[in-house]
């Protein structure tokens, strides 16, 4: 059984469609890239998956379990974890403070500690940077805090909206050795990246979404090495 399924989902803004009824798996453990142009419909499928919108049609599932009416703050605590284009750090707060707020659906301090920990263990600045205002970060500095406060509430699954964007490539090869480490230890990962090379570099399987439909899916190795794929995405 998948970890999240969609099945047939259409979402409208208004009149227009934006999600023209897809359906697509990933499975406990992989690392599924969702790739495509821009306005392709990327970011408002991870929304609809989180519960930040409605879909006028069609089903959502994570862990066996019918999560297409249920809000945000629930799927949360059901075990998935979303990293949001554009960092979304709270600039006023600390990075402490930025992490303590990934852990508000745990009760359990000790559970909460051990979670810090990984998290500093992970990435190293922000335990130095911890008392430091999130809005003085640099944009690499925000994405990692961004992904540890998803982290500390120990999801089954993390989306990832566009991890690399803005971002150096040095600091862009950095995001993604932590996201296949997340994925190592024993996260799923579903990917939404411009960068395709690099999605599909660190990827088990992928999907490529086309004006809200998904036109081609496959082992993210072979799509690489498709011709239409290299010249419409890998700029090849």
């Amino acid at each position: 059984m998948a970890m999240l399924e969609l099945k047939d989902v259409e979402v409208y803004y208004g009149m227009i469609q934006a999600i023209k009824g897809i359906s697509f798996e990933v499975n406990e453990g992989e690392v599924i890239a969702l790739i495509g142009a821009n306005g392709a419909g990327k970011t408002t499928t991870l929304h609809t998956i989180t519960g930040l919108l409605s879909p006028k049609a069609g089903s959502i599932f994570f862990d066996g379990q019918d999560i297409t009416k249920t809000p945000a703050h629930k799927i949360v605590s059901l075990g998935m974890a979303h990293v949001p284009e554009g960092r979304r750090v709270f600039s006023q707060m600390t990075v402490y403070q930025n992490l303590k707020m990934g852990a508000y659906t745990r009760s359990d301090k000790s559970e909460i500690d051990a979670a810090l920990e990984m998290v500093y263990k992970r990435f190293p600045r922000l335990e130095e940077r911890k008392n430091q205002l999130a809005g003085t970060l640099s944009g690499g500095e925000q994405q990692m805090l961004a992904m540890g406060r998803a982290l500390m509430s120990h999801p089954k699954i993390i989306l990832m909206d566009e991890p690399s964007m803005g971002l150096s490539p040095i600091l862009v090869n950095e995001i993604f050795d932590i996201i296949r480490s997340v994925n190592e230890a024993g996260t799923t990962v579903l990917l939404v990246e411009q960068n395709a090379k690099k999605a599909l570099d660190i990827a088990d399987r992928a999907y490529v979404l086309e004006t809200g439909k998904i036109v081609t899916s496959g082992d993210a190795k072979e799509l690489m090495n498709d011709d239409a794929i290299k010249k419409a995405y890998l700029g090849e």
